[in-house]
């Protein structure tokens, strides 16, 4: 798949440099999703959900809630992924594109270019997406970020996507930042430690991250919290602590 994709990058560049007109291109495409326009990241994401899905009632939940725009539009691919029966394939076809994007300067300049016309921008993805023979659920959704000029949030995309997968399958990733590596027996402590809060039924993957600003200490985020336990946020506490005034 990733070498189809290769091989679908070169129409870029040749669809950029066009002049005939895709106005018919675009009615197909509004025809397909069955709505007429998207005038908000959230609206778009619910029209997408509904618009990608199979006709059946079921009713889809989220195993983790998330915000903004990219977590919107994340959360409606999961959802007509699941519906589709297709959530691994499309995690994959995601992952595969954005592996694209890293490895091609022109094709991450052509998504993050506001100023190509919709209508280019929906031809050449959607070129792309048929080359690549990626799925019906993921290309009609790479079209829909084409229509609205959000190509250029894919990698965020993909990012959120990947953490409705994980928690799906009972995988909770945890992320822990420190001044340096954790040796293994902490490591593994934190991890026990972690598994424990998160209870039965679910498995922690520990990604460890590297901050020198945080001083020491460490900060734990998972599930949507944050554990600081850094010297640098103390500091601060502490800062805060001595410039109240003393009460006699």
């Amino acid at each position: 798949m990733a070498g189809r994709l290769r091989s679908a990058l070169p129409l870029i560049n040749r669809i950029a440099r066009s002049d005939s007109s895709l106005v018919p291109h675009r009615a197909a495409v509004h025809r397909a999703l069955q709505s007429p326009a998207f005038a908000s990241s959230s609206e778009s994401s619910r029209n997408y959900a509904t618009a990608a899905a199979p006709p059946k009632e079921q009713k889809i939940k989220l195993p983790l809630a998330l915000y903004g725009g990219a977590g919107n539009y994340a959360s409606a691919l999961y959802i007509a992924s699941k519906k589709a029966n297709a959530l691994d394939k499309v995690e994959t076809e995601l992952l595969d594109l954005v592996q694209a994007l890293e490895k091609s300067p022109t094709f991450s300049q052509f998504t993050k270019d506001l100023s190509v016309p919709a209508d280019t921008r929906v031809k050449a993805i959607t070129d792309i997406a048929e080359q690549a023979k990626f799925s019906q659920v993921t290309k009609t959704f790479l079209v829909v970020l084409a229509e609205n000029g959000r190509l250029r949030s894919i990698d965020t995309i993909a990012k959120k996507f990947a953490e409705l997968t994980m928690a799906d399958k009972g995988i909770v990733k945890a992320t822990v930042t420190t001044v340096m590596p954790l040796p293994p027996s902490e490591e593994k402590e934190l991890k026990e430690t972690l598994q424990q809060i998160i209870g039965q039924g679910k498995q922690v993957t520990l990604e460890q991250k590297i901050d020198a600003s945080i001083l020491g200490g460490l900060v734990v985020e998972f599930s949507q919290k944050v554990f600081d336990m850094s010297i640098k946020t103390r500091a601060k506490q502490m800062e805060r602590a001595l410039m109240e005034p003393v009460q006699f």
